[in-house]
Parts: structure tokens; C-alpha cells; sequence
């Protein structure tokens, strides 16, 4: 049985300066696609069906099939997980195809998920059926008693970038990272997308039983889009630090659920565009 592949990968290029190449190694990171498939129970008989496809890094693929269900609400509490296994074909092991084996009990509805899909990804769908959807999924109003001082927000970018290990051998991932209130960091991961690096740290939570995260805060090392604060709404984190800019869609969305959404935090500076109370 082979190990499954690493997070990056060592080739040969050529590097330019003043028009002078010069042959060098470099570690690019891996980019490949993996599977969920989830497996149920229907009037007694097991089906197993494939759900989506994500583009990601090798690397804490059960927490990111965990986070990604949770966000999309097929899953709500860590017993409705039985087990995360690797797809077993004959003869081999397949480390791009993860099996989600749900709990007795725990039914899957394809045709609310296939209509979820499309509003959060289907560029025709208005921003208000985007913000409706959220609601529909049970998401409620965060509380308010988190709270952080600017000193504590201003250094969190820093925080999360000393986790990122990966980056700092290839610059091409994203992280994603949970602090608590004095900004030390219980949990921190990476993957090519910001979404996956969201969905890792929240599966990550959700697998450890420790959701709603109403007393940490998520920050994410690019721009905090819909579906990022989406995925924090739902995981009950009360506030969300991107170093990039935030959509309009994802500020009205902070707004609608109480949430604080900071954005351009870097360089000692951020700018606050909801839930500006959470800022002691």
C-alpha cells in the first residue's frame, strides 16, 4: 500500500535575473482533485453515492470532506460521522476518494443539496436568494460576548503566517487558522483553495466536537468572500479577519447574522465593515 502524496513536489526550472537564466530545484505545491462520496443507509440498504469534487493539496482530507459537509448541512453534530476512510479499490488504495459513512439515521436530501450547490456557485443566482439560502440552512444571529482588542487583531496575520509552513517553502497556498481571544492559534491549515483551507479548519472543529466556535476567531490569509463568511456563520464563529477585501455580498451577510468582519488586516492596520462592537 502506497503512502498518500505530500503536499508538495520538487522540479527543475529556470530562473531569470538581469536576462540571465541559471538552471535551479524548486518545490511547487500539489493541486489535485479529490472525491467525496457518502455512504447511507436507505430503508435498510447501504447506497453509496459521490457527492463533489474539489480541487485541493494532499493533506487532511478527512476534516476537509468533515468541514465541507457541515457547511453544507449534511451533517450537524460529530455522531452523524460514523467513519472517513479512503476509497479501497481492488488491488490498490485511492487517496483521492474520500468515503463519508454517515449514521443510522441521518438521511440525505440530493435535491436540497443540488439546489444549494447551484445558488453558491451559479453566477446567475441574485444576492438575495444567496443570503435566503443561508438562512434556510438553520444558521441564527451570533452572539455578542466574543470580543478582541486592536492590538490582539492587528497581529493575528502574523500568527497565522507562522503556520504556514508549506507557503513559506512554495508562496502559492492559502491558510486558514482559528485564535482564540488572546490570539493564540488552535488550529491552522493550507491548501490551494481558501475555501478548502476553511472547510480543513472547521472539519477539523467539527471532528473534535468543539462546535459552534462562538469564542475563537477565523482568519484567512486572502480576501473573505460570501462563501467564506458562509462557512463561519454556520461553524458559529463570531468574527472573521481576512488580509484581503471583502465582497458586498459577504459584508451583507456579516451583517444579516451579527457577525464582525474585518478585511485588509495587515501591516498593523485592518478595516472593520460589521460588527464593529466585537473590537474591545
Amino acid at each position: 500500500m502506497i503512502a498518500p502524496k505530500g503536499a508538495t513536489r520538487n522540479m527543475r526550472v529556470t530562473r531569470y535575473h538581469d536576462g540571465a537564466p541559471a538552471k535551479r530545484r524548486d518545490v511547487v505545491v500539489v493541486e489535485e482533485p479529490m472525491e467525496i462520496r457518502l455512504s447511507w443507509l436507505d430503508e435498510g440498504r447501504r447506497r453509496v453515492e459521490p457527492l463533489a469534487v474539489t480541487m485541493r493539496t494532499p493533506g487532511d482530507d478527512f476534516q476537509l470532506a468533515a468541514g465541507f459537509l457541515f457547511g453544507e448541512g449534511v451533517v450537524m453534530a460529530r455522531d452523524d460521522i460514523v467513519a472517513l476512510t479512503y476509497c479501497q479499490a481492488p488491488g490498490e488504495q485511492e487517496y483521492n476518494v474520500v468515503e463519508v459513512r454517515l449514521a443510522p439515521g441521518v438521511t440525505v436530501d440530493w435535491a436540497s443539496l443540488k439546489r444549494n450547490f447551484y445558488t453558491t456557485s451559479s453566477c446567475g443566482v441574485c444576492g438575495k436568494a444567496s443570503l435566503d439560502a443561508v438562512t434556510t440552512r438553520g444558521c441564527s444571529m451570533l452572539d455578542v460576548g466574543f470580543a478582541l482588542d486592536p492590538a490582539t487583531i492587528a497581529r493575528l496575520p502574523e500568527k497565522l503566517g507562522e503556520g504556514q509552513g508549506v507557503f513559506a517553502r512554495t508562496g502559492g497556498l492559502h491558510a486558514a487558522g482559528l485564535f482564540d481571544a488572546a490570539g493564540m492559534a488552535s488550529t491552522v491549515m493550507e491548501d490551494v483553495g481558501r475555501h478548502n483551507a476553511v472547510d480543513k479548519v472547521v472539519g477539523h472543529t467539527f471532528l473534535e466536537g468543539t462546535l459552534p466556535a462562538g469564542d475563537r476567531v477565523l482568519v484567512v490569509s486572502g480576501r473573505a468572500s460570501f462563501e467564506l463568511v458562509q462557512k463561519a456563520v454556520a461553524a458559529g464563529i463570531p468574527m472573521l479577519v481576512a488580509v484581503g477585501a471583502p465582497s458586498s455580498l459577504a459584508v451583507d451577510l456579516a451583517k444579516r447574522f451579527g457577525q464582525t468582519l474585518v478585511g485588509f488586516a495587515r501591516d498593523g492596520a485592518f478595516t472593520v465593515y460589521a460588527g464593529s462592537e466585537r473590537i474591545s
